[in-house]
């Protein structure tokens, strides 16, 4: 029987290539990038007063009762709109710690050991060219990556990056998150107020035991998590750290496995398929309905709370709420003197730190990783594709203008200077790792097939597909 063309209405033509475009990997990349110009330009034109004036002196209020909670626009978008960026963070590093490249001794060897090489040398040179300085408490600065930046140029470069390069890139960016995290919370935290810390712990140890009891309806563990951030906020702690911490407490369990949910699909299918010859009109047919009702159903059993947090944060992270945070945050008027403020202690130090440091640090701590035996380098990587990969990890954007502000909190000049390396070094990263890579030995089509079936088999296990990684940012890499 001819299958019967779906109707498309006008919203679908009209949508149709916004909806192609936010499917592309390298599509969020793109965005960033637009945003950045768009606060870059806004920062530096006729209007760069009202950059200020708008994200920096505009506040904004929630008042219950008697309480009003007031903060200006730019700290109500780093502090709790980023809270979400963080909590898909903290739900990608679960995913990866339970079923993914970090699940292992044997997979998480080498990308944890770059990420730690990635992190150690940026933050040494940066605290070198800032010794004896007050500008040496932002030494955090350059030592993350911008993952999603990252993985972009990689998109682009197509065949010329191989998957498991993809996979190695996806992994360390994530281990550097977990180091980034840490040092916000431990290194850039200077009064903690108990009281509201153990209220957080208190709640977060209820969403542990709804997790371990099997509620898997996603809306309580939300109103407790905001709970949550609203403690860890007044507890001194940087409140994007709750984000993280809420996503370690979503349940990964699923309701069906392989078999059951097989055989619940293949019941309703029959039944749909025997309907749809009387009438397959499924406003007026019962029967139809509910066939495509248990399918739903088995479907949504079958997905784990934490898929579906997971797919459901990540258009929105992506196409707005990083590029928010790009077009309040990265806008830097450039000075008359460039050479000299680019020749400043902080400017030089990030810069130096994110395009010299992070490959130099990436390259010798895989190598003494792969020396050691404890690790090897993934099939059809080569340590020229490694030293790309390691350029495009000095990328920190995002992570590293949100460490800027911490580390220079009490210094507008300093912030500046900040943004002004991780502008610049992120773009020299970019440009620099593409180019390694792309001028890298192409693989045949046998070797890169080889390669994506030894991948996909990596993220099966003996219980069959139901247990792999959701879609998302790192997966997508891996099955492009």
């Amino acid at each position: 029987m001819a299958r019967a063309p779906k109707i498309l209405t006008p919203a679908d033509i009209i949508l149709r290539p916004f909806r192609e475009f936010a499917a592309r990997q390298a599509s969020g990349g793109i965005v960033l990038i637009l945003a950045t110009i768009v606060a870059m330009v806004w920062a530096n034109s006729a209007l760069a007063h009202s950059y200020e004036e708008i994200w920096e002196h505009t506040d904004f209020a929630i008042t219950f009762g008697d309480h009003k909670f007031k903060m200006h626009l730019l700290h109500w978008i780093n502090d709790l709109v980023m809270a979400a960026f963080f909590l898909l963070v903290g739900l990608e590093i679960k995913r990866e710690v339970l079923v993914g490249e970090l699940s292992s001794f044997r997979k998480a060897s080498l990308p944890i050991a770059a990420a730690l090489g990635g992190m150690v040398a940026p933050g040494a040179i940066f605290a070198v060219l800032n010794w004896g300085s007050p500008s040496i408490r932002g030494w955090g600065t350059p030592m993350a990556t911008d993952i999603a930046f990252a993985l972009g140029v990689l998109a682009l470069l197509g065949s010329r990056a191989p998957v498991t390069l993809k996979v190695f890139l996806a992994s360390l960016a994530i281990a550097d998150d977990i180091g980034a995290l840490l040092v916000i919370a431990v290194f850039y935290t200077e009064t903690i107020y108990t009281d509201y810390l153990m209220a957080a712990f208190a709640i977060l140890a209820v969403l542990l035991i709804l997790n371990l009891l099997g509620f898997d309806m996603l809306l309580p563990y939300l109103i407790l998590g905001l709970i949550v951030w609203f403690c860890v906020y007044r507890s001194g702690i940087h409140a994007t750290i709750a984000g993280v911490a809420v996503a370690a407490m979503i349940p990964a369990r699923q309701r069906v496995r392989g078999g059951e949910f097989m055989s619940r699909v293949h019941s309703a299918l029959k039944i749909y398929r025997h309907e749809t010859h009387s009438n397959d009109v499924i406003l007026s047919n019962a029967r139809l309905a509910g066939a495509v009702h248990d399918i739903q159903a088995a479907c949504d059993d079958c997905e784990t709370p934490l898929q579906k947090l997971e797919h459901a944060l990540l258009p929105w992270v992506a196409f707005v709420i990083v590029p928010l945070f790009a077009i309040s945050n990265a806008g830097v008027t450039l000075p008359h003197d460039f050479g000299s403020a680019v020749a400043s202690r902080v400017t030089l130090g990030v810069i130096l730190g994110l395009i010299i440091g992070k490959p130099v640090g990436i390259l010798l701590f895989s190598w003494m990783a792969i020396r050691t035996g404890v690790a090897r380098l993934p099939a059809g990587v080569s340590w020229r594709h490694l030293f790309g990969a390691g350029c495009l990890a000095g990328i920190g954007f995002t992570m590293s203008l949100f460490i800027g502000h911490l580390a220079f909190a009490n210094s507008h000049d300093d912030v500046v200077a900040a943004k002004l390396g991780v502008l610049l070094a992120s773009t020299i990263a970019g440009l620099l790792g593409a180019t390694v890579i792309a001028t890298a030995k192409p693989l045949t089509q046998e070797q890169m097939e080889a390669i994506d079936r030894s991948v996909v088999e990596a993220h099966f296990d003996d219980s069959g597909p139901f247990h792999t990684p959701p879609g998302g940012p790192i997966i997508e890499a891996t099955m492009e």
